[in-house]
């Protein structure tokens, strides 16, 4: 079938929006006409110079629509389903049967790499040139995407559709974060490095724990007033003098839990030292590879944590997190600004220069 798309062609290109061919669900797959699909942090991996991500690719990885055909043997998801996409995984692995398909060891292969697994393209372009379009088992940048019964999660038809693609990743990794990984409870001290959609999902979900103290740290202003508004009963600006030490000294000792959404190597050194003894700082932010730590710091019983996905399950949590919104708990479409996929450029400036923390860009087709 003839869809939409946003291209990426060169690390360093534009995206640009061409009429591509998709094939028909095969075997285990799922086709969704998309109706929004958030932009992520992680979609800028594509950005990075090198063949980690192969080009021409559609990305996007926060898909939500209609289920408009299901391929042979999918079972649980029906022409008509409205569907969050989320991450994929093998299903078959000890961590996938055993509820953490986060750290399925198939993670990049289903996910980062945007090849098919068969080998086989699904996507070409008008000269019949292959497009990558498995870019975490859906690259919905387009106006309809293949997903798998994996990675296609059925909700409420009531909920509003164009706007629960961000549940799939940013806004489920935050959320699980606190609540499922790190395990943030009822009196605890939090902090949140990064009041970007992960960060802010975070401390949204803090509060729905009954956190006593959440701290939100970033350097613009306008997340750390929306953060206030959201939940955080401190914020810091991140450039400021010693943000471990004024943490330490708010809590009297440091925080319990602690999360970096950042990758930045200073900012994850800080939020190590922001904890108490004994404390857990989690780390889910993409792109660095090396950090240093104060040795002296671990040796008091302090843990540093790595978290895909908030260890969640999206076909349980992703539900449980459209309930949260439904009773006004869990106001994750605050963080919403959309867009009409045409300007995906538009929008994605507009995330890196801060003016919006989610965009959600919503195909004409």
């Amino acid at each position: 079938m003839h869809i939409d798309a946003a291209v990426l062609r060169a690390f360093d290109g534009p995206f640009t929006i061409e009429s591509l061919d998709l094939a028909d669900p095969g075997p285990g797959e799922v086709l969704v006409r998309i109706a929004g699909t958030g932009m992520c942090h992680t979609d800028q991996m594509g950005r990075i110079p090198g063949d980690l991500v192969a080009k021409p690719v559609v990305l996007g990885h926060e898909g939500a629509g209609v289920v408009e055909a299901v391929g042979p043997g999918v079972a649980g998801v029906t022409e008509g389903d409205h569907v969050v996409m989320s991450f994929d995984s093998c299903g078959t692995c000890t961590d996938c049967r055993d509820g953490h398909p986060g750290f399925c060891p198939q993670m990049v292969a289903h996910n980062m790499l945007a090849a098919p697994l068969d080998g086989v393209a699904r996507l070409t372009d008008a000269s019949g040139a292959a497009v990558h379009n498995r870019w975490f088992g859906q690259s919905s940048f387009a106006t309809h995407a293949l997903g798998t019964a994996r990675n296609v999660v059925p909700v409420t038809r009531d909920a509003p559709i164009e706007r629960l693609g961000p549940l799939g990743c940013g806004v489920q990794t935050g959320a699980a974060s606190a609540l499922i990984a790190l395990g943030v409870g009822a009196g605890d001290t939090f902090a949140v490095f990064g009041a970007g959609a992960v960060g802010l999902a975070a401390v949204m979900a803090a509060r729905l724990a009954g956190a006593t103290t959440i701290i939100a740290v970033d350097l613009h202003e306008s997340r750390l007033e929306l953060a206030r508004e959201l939940g955080a009963t401190h914020t810091l600006n991140g450039a400021d003098d010693d943000v471990a030490g004024q943490i330490r000294a708010l809590t009297g000792g440091g925080v319990r839990y602690a999360l970096d959404t950042t990758a930045v190597p200073d900012v994850v050194a800080s939020a190590v030292a922001s904890l108490r003894a004994n404390g857990v700082c989690g780390l889910v932010g993409v792109g660095a590879t090396e950090y240093r730590l104060d040795a002296n710091l671990l040796l008091m019983g302090r843990t540093v944590k790595g978290i895909i996905e908030g260890d969640a399950v999206p076909h349980t949590f992703i539900p449980k997190m459209i309930e949260l919104w439904r009773q006004g708990r869990f106001p994750f479409d605050r963080l919403i600004a959309t867009y009409p996929l045409e300007k995906i450029n538009e929008a994605e400036a507009d995330a890196h220069a801060g003016k919006v923390v989610k965009p959600v860009l919503l195909p004409a087709g």
